[in-house]
């Protein structure tokens, strides 16, 4: 699979609802893809992400099995260079640009090159930025930095716009897995207003409404995750082509 950006950057000029779901595969069963990915097609999801903070499952094993089942785009969503697969059709090459830790700076990027090299995986540079969201998530304990402050509107915009700066192709808004409240809209829609590259919501999506103020404020991609997999009734309101965008 080729051109997984341009394809982005196409569907988000002509306002195409864009949804990722988010498999991590410690929290997903061999078994249970199938059924799975079976309800991924029936929705209005136009991307699989597949990565997690902590990871070890074989997820080579895993990426083919969701890819025998479906012709979205698998995308890794990696916490580590462990999690780094040629089976994948891209990768987001995360650089967590809210914190200050070197290693998820630049460091690990430089460790994941030779296994990169050897692969045809489409590589996605973008600027990942953490948001507290009421709790300590996953990330946060990983990486060792700090989430930014939700009050702290224009230091996100502007760390966000310097990823931006910097050559980042995509911006990624997380408030992390689990998380209590998602990305508030007018966080959303001030980093929204400052960029030119597509922004992604990540984190705390769990309801209908969640998506509609992602996607209101100006969200291009919206990730869902833990939601998807275990509320039925979350699932049966993202079947298409039932399903519509209510703007604010």
């Amino acid at each position: 699979m080729k051109n997984l950006y341009k394809d982005i950057i196409i569907n988000s000029q002509i306002a195409k609802t864009q949804l990722a779901v988010l498999i991590d595969p410690d929290k997903m069963e061999i078994k249970n893809i199938s059924s799975f990915i079976g309800k991924v097609n029936r929705s209005i999801a136009t991307h699989i992400f597949v990565g997690g903070s902590e990871v070890d499952t074989n997820i080579d094993e895993q990426i083919l099995e969701i890819k025998s089942h479906t012709k979205l785009p698998v995308i890794l969503f990696p916490g580590d260079t462990n999690q780094i697969s040629p089976e994948a059709d891209g990768i987001l090459f995360l650089s967590l640009i809210s914190g200050r830790n070197p290693d998820y700076l630049i460091g690990k990027h430089v460790e994941a090159v030779p296994k990169l090299s050897t692969t045809n995986l489409e590589i996605l540079p973008t600027g990942y930025l953490l948001v507290e969201n009421g709790k300590k998530t996953s990330v946060e304990k990983v990486s060792k930095t700090t989430p930014m402050l939700r009050a702290d509107i224009d230091l996100i915009r502007d760390t966000a716009k310097a990823g931006e700066l910097l050559g980042m192709k995509l911006i990624y808004l997380e408030a992390g897995s689990g998380a209590i409240q998602p990305i508030d809209s007018d966080i959303i829609s001030k980093v929204k207003g400052s960029l030119n590259i597509p922004l992604i919501i990540g984190g705390g999506i769990k309801t209908k409404q969640d998506l509609n103020n992602a996607y209101g404020a100006g969200a291009d991609i919206v990730v869902v995750g833990t939601a998807f997999e275990k509320d039925e009734s979350f699932f049966e309101d993202l079947l298409k082509p039932e399903f519509k965008i209510t703007a604010n």
